[in-house]
Order: structure tokens, then sequence, then C-alpha cells
């Protein structure tokens, strides 16, 4: 069995199996995933700033569900071929258990006590978390499928859009005060439907016209609900307010075009769009993660093209590993992602053992993932 500890820069050891890449800033490996640090390497880390990194113990197993596709058996080839051809994929978002449940727990805290005077500390906490797991693995992606902290959607979705606005920021090379700030936005970006009707809220079917313009006041009741609170700034009000603005100047609450909307309500804007697409409502199928990319795409009109750009570079839909089905009928296993083609990764059949590579062979072209 394989075990997964993060280790402190400081105890690492000679022998120790390194269980992530490590990149300089142009995303050139340095040290690959699978490597057996000596004292070079481990010197290497420690003068690159790394406080800590991911240390792998124990044997691989096989993975069952490469073994059976479609009641047919995986030939060793292909398993040896998927193997040879995995390119680990950029370090992604990862929290633990325990920060899971604290995540929760705060969340919860916030949407139930709106008034508190311990509104903005409790937000800090549950944005410290969210930092700590971005830069202790030197998080460059996420993927939302490993988010989940609670099954109540509206804290769901606001910690899955608060941690990919951190991640696109971080890809936009803003300040770590300007990633923690957009965090905390994104925590609070809904914080006003706790004033919306729960007749309107949980509503399990389409709104009529009179309970979606009370709907739409979500994002003016959340920025009253914060413009008081001196231990939040101007930044994060703005993003809360602005998030459902649009740049052809659509958007509301109060239709502002590009030139008057706030650079962190533009990249909430695009996280919280995607993650409503995708997500599973009472009253409608979330969408797949290739539609919803499909979708954003199309909303050049409406979303800012660096914030939407980043988010692209941001998001892994396919992770290395997991099974997809192509157009053709054909069950394959990922086996690399490209940031700059999240919808056409590199997989291997698992029936015949072909290699697809969707983003650069002509041959392909024609094939897509379901």
């Amino acid at each position: 069995m394989v075990r997964r500890y993060f280790k402190p820069t400081r105890v690492l050891q000679s022998g120790m199996r390194i269980d992530q890449t490590i990149a300089d800033g142009t995303g050139r490996v340095l040290i690959a995933r699978g490597t057996y640090l000596d004292e070079y390497l481990i010197d290497a880390i420690r003068k690159l700033g790394i406080t800590g990194i991911y240390i792998r113990e124990g044997e691989e197993e096989v993975d069952e569900s490469l073994i059976m596709a479609e009641g047919e058996t995986v030939s060793p080839e292909t398993l040896k071929k998927i193997e040879k051809l995995s390119v680990a994929d950029r370090n992604k978002v990862q929290l633990t258990e325990s920060v899971r449940e604290r995540v929760a727990e705060g969340i919860s805290y916030l949407f139930t006590n709106t008034s508190s005077a311990d509104l903005a500390s409790a937000t800090k906490t549950i944005a410290d978390d969210l930092m700590r797991a971005i830069y202790e693995n030197d998080a460059l992606a996420v993927d939302i499928g490993l988010l989940k902290v609670s099954d109540e959607y509206t804290f769901k979705h606001s910690v899955d859009v608060a941690t990919m606005a951190m991640i696109i920021a971080k890809k936009r090379e803003m300040s770590q005060q300007e990633i923690y700030d957009i965090g905390i936005s994104g925590l609070l970006h809904d914080i006003g439907k706790s004033k919306i009707p729960n007749e309107i809220l949980n509503k399990p079917g389409r709104l009529t016209d009179d309970e979606f313009a009370i709907m739409k006041q979500h994002s003016a009741y959340g920025y009253q609900i914060l413009k008081e609170n001196k231990d939040l700034s101007d930044r994060i009000k703005l993003g809360v307010l602005q998030h459902h603005e649009k740049i052809n100047g659509r958007g509301y609450p109060m239709g502002v075009d590009e030139s008057r909307i706030s650079p962190f309500a533009k990249i909430i804007s695009v996280a919280d769009i995607y993650d409503a697409l995708v997500t599973e409502r009472p009253y409608k199928h979330g969408f797949s993660p290739r539609d919803a990319v499909e979708m954003i795409m199309a909303m050049t009109e409406e979303l800012d093209i660096d914030a939407m750009r980043a988010f692209l570079g941001s998001v892994i839909l396919y992770p290395v590993g997991s099974t997809v089905e192509l157009s053709n009928g054909e069950k394959a296993s990922v086996v690399e992602n490209y940031e700059k083609f999240i919808l056409r990764p590199k997989v291997v059949g698992l029936k015949t053992g072909r290699v697809y590579d969707l983003a650069n062979d002509l041959d392909c072209a024609n094939i897509i993932i379901q």
C-alpha cells in the first residue's frame, strides 16, 4: 500500500521518495515525482525556499479500475504503456480531512451568524486553511471534484469558488495578500443569500420573474452585511457586490461595465459560474465539466478574458489516472494533461492500447471525450 506524507524540508533524508513534481517558475521540471532523494537534491529543495514536500512510502498497488473495462481484461502491455506515458498533473489543492471538517464548520457558522462581530475573523480562519493548502503543496491547479466539504450547496459552493478564485489569482501572479483577500471575498460572495426567503432560495423549480428579481438582490444584501465591517477591505466587499456584473454592462445589481468592475469580481464571476454549472441541484442536472468549460469559453462578451484564460489554465478536468469515454466508444486512461488544451488530454485506450494525443495528433481531431 502506498502512503503519502507531508514532510518539512528540515527532516528530509536520503532515500526518501518524493510524491510531487517540483518545477521552476516556467514550468520546467526540476525534480520529477517518484525520484529518490539524496543530499544534493535535499539541499537544492531547501535553497528553493520550499518548506515542505510530499513523500511516498510503500509499494504501488494495481488500480483495479484499469484491469477491467466493459468486462474485458486490460493487457499487461497496455498497463505498462499507461505507466510509462503518465505525467503527473500540476500540483493540485488538497484538503486533509481535518481541514475539511474545520472549513465545513466555519462556513456554516458564517451563514448562520452574519451579524456576528466575529464574522471577519471566522472568515479569515477559513482563508488561512485554504492558503496553507495552496502554498504547502505549491498548488498550481484545482480539481473541484476533490474539494467537497459539505453536502449543503451554498456552503460547498462558497468554498469551491473561493479556492478556484485563489488559484486563478495565483495564476495571474497577484500578491499573496491579494490571493488571501480574494479567498475571503469568494467565501463571502453569497453571504447575502442568508437574507433571501427560503422558499425562493430552495425552490425546486424555475423561479418566476418576481422571485428572480428578489434573488438578484443577494449580492447587494451581501455588501450591506459587510460594508461597515472595518476588518474587511473595500476590494473584498466589491468582490461580493459585483460578482454578478458583466463586462458588457448587462449584469446586476448595478449594470456597470468592464471599467467599473473590480478585479476581484471579474475573477470570482468566472469561478462562480463554472461551479454553478457543474453542480447538481434539485431543479437541474449539473453540466459535464467539458460542457461547462465550453459554455464559459462562449461568454467572451460577459466575462473578463484574462480571468477566463487564467481559469482555463488552472482547472484540471480529467486528472491523470482517471478513466474517460471517447466519442469512438472506447474507454481510456488519462496519462497527460496540457495546460492550454484542458479539454484534450493524452489518453491510452484500455481495450486497444492506442495512444490518443487529442491535443496534438491530427488523426485524433474528430475524437472528443464524451
